[in-house]
C-alpha cells in the first residue's frame, strides 16, 4: 500500500469579491484559484511557477489555511483542514510554515533577531526562557548563523542573512511542510543560489516536504522533485521535474520555458511567441483559459475546460490536444 500523502488539495478556488455589478445583479469575483487539485508526499518539493497573477501566492496561503478557500478541499496528514476553525488549526500550525518573499518586510525591526526567531516558541506555549534561547541558538546554528546574532536587530545584516533568519523562524518549530513564497526573488543574484542550497540541505536533513513557488526556472527546476504550472488559478501541467522541462506538453510551459533566458548561445532553441494579453480573473476565458493566446488554440478549446490528463506516469497535462 502506498503511503498516504502529507498534503491532498482537491477541487481547490479562492475568489475575492470585486466592485461592481447591478444594484440587484451578483458581485463579481475574481478567481484566484479556479480548481485545483494536487498532491504531495512527504519529503517532496514541489515547484510551483508561472506568470505574476497566476495564483502561486493564493495557493501557498490557501493550503496554509492563511486564506479560507471558497471551495474545495485541503487535507494535511489525513486531516480535512478545509474549514477548521482558528482554535481547532492551532495544534497542525507547527507542522505547516511559511518562508515569505520579502526578508526586510516580514521581520519586526523593533524586535531582536533572537525574539524574532522564538516568537512561535511563545505563541506556542513552548519551553521556558532557557529552552528557548537554546532553541534560538540551534535555528541559527542550522541556517549557517552564529549563535551572537540573537542580540542584533534586523536592519544589521544583508538581505540573504535577513532571509536565513526567515528560515530560521519556520523551521524552529520543526515543521513537516514548509512553503517558500519565492524566497529568492527579493536577493540578489549571487547570494540566490546560497538560499536555494541551503534549503536544499535542510530538506533532506529534517526531511521537509517543500512547496517552492518562483518565477525564476533554473531556480525551481535545481531545486524540485516535481513542477507544477499554473496560468490563471489553474494548473495546466504537472510532473516530474526532468520530464516537464524535457517534454513540456502544454502550449504553456513550452511558452515559459522558452522565455527563460539561456546563457549558452548554442543551446538556445526557438521561442514560443504568445499573443495578446493575460484575460481577467474575474471574466476567465470558457473552455481552456489559455486559448485566447495560444498559438494552436482551435474552436473546442471554448466548448470544454479541459482535465489533467495522464501523459505518463505522474506526469499530466490539461490540453484537448495531448492525449496518452
Amino acid at each position: 500500500m502506498s503511503e498516504r500523502p502529507l498534503l491532498e488539495v482537491e477541487g481547490l478556488e479562492k475568489w475575492f469579491p470585486v466592485p461592481g455589478g447591478g444594484l440587484f445583479g451578483p458581485r463579481p469575483k475574481l478567481r484566484a484559484l479556479d480548481g485545483v487539485s494536487f498532491t504531495m508526499q512527504r519529503g517532496e518539493v514541489l515547484g510551483v511557477v508561472g506568470e505574476s497573477g497566476s495564483g502561486k501566492t493564493t495557493l501557498g496561503r490557501a493550503v496554509l489555511r492563511l486564506l479560507a478557500p471558497s471551495a474545495g478541499r485541503i487535507a494535511f496528514d489525513g486531516t480535512d483542514i478545509t474549514t477548521l476553525s482558528r482554535h481547532r488549526m492551532r495544534p497542525l500550525r507547527p507542522r505547516m510554515q511559511l518562508v515569505f518573499q520579502d526578508p526586510f518586510a516580514s521581520l519586526n525591526p523593533r524586535m531582536t533577531v533572537g525574539s524574532i526567531i522564538a516568537a512561535p516558541l511563545v505563541v506556542q506555549h513552548r519551553g521556558d526562557r532557557a529552552a528557548r534561547d537554546k532553541a534560538v541558538a540551534d535555528a541559527l546554528d542550522l541556517v549557517g548563523l552564529p549563535a551572537r546574532a540573537a542580540l542584533r536587530y534586523p536592519h544589521e545584516f544583508s538581505g540573504g542573512q535577513r532571509q536565513r533568519i526567515g528560515i530560521a523562524r519556520a523551521l524552529i518549530l520543526r515543521p513537516d511542510f514548509l512553503v517558500a513564497d519565492e524566497p529568492v526573488s527579493a536577493l540578489d543574484v549571487s547570494i540566490q543560489a546560497q538560499v536555494v542550497n541551503l534549503l536544499l540541505e535542510l530538506q533532506q536533513r529534517l526531511g521537509l516536504a517543500i512547496m517552492f513557488i518562483g518565477h525564476d526556472l533554473a531556480v525551481v527546476g535545481h531545486i524540485s522533485d516535481r513542477i507544477a504550472v499554473m496560468y490563471l488559478g489553474r494548473i495546466v501541467e504537472i510532473g516530474p521535474t526532468e520530464e516537464v522541462l524535457a517534454r513540456s506538453a502544454h502550449p504553456y510551459t513550452a511558452a515559459l520555458f522558452a522565455a527563460a533566458p539561456v546563457p549558452d548561445p548554442s543551446r538556445r532553441g526557438h521561442r514560443v511567441m504568445l499573443v495578446g494579453d493575460v484575460p481577467s480573473p474575474i471574466d476567465p476565458p470558457s473552455g481552456c483559459a489559455f486559448r485566447t493566446r495560444c498559438p494552436h488554440a482551435t474552436s473546442a478549446c471554448a466548448v470544454a475546460r479541459p482535465a489533467l490528463r495522464e501523459l505518463s506516469p505522474g506526469h499530466s497535462v490539461a490540453c484537448i490536444r495531448v492525449s496518452a
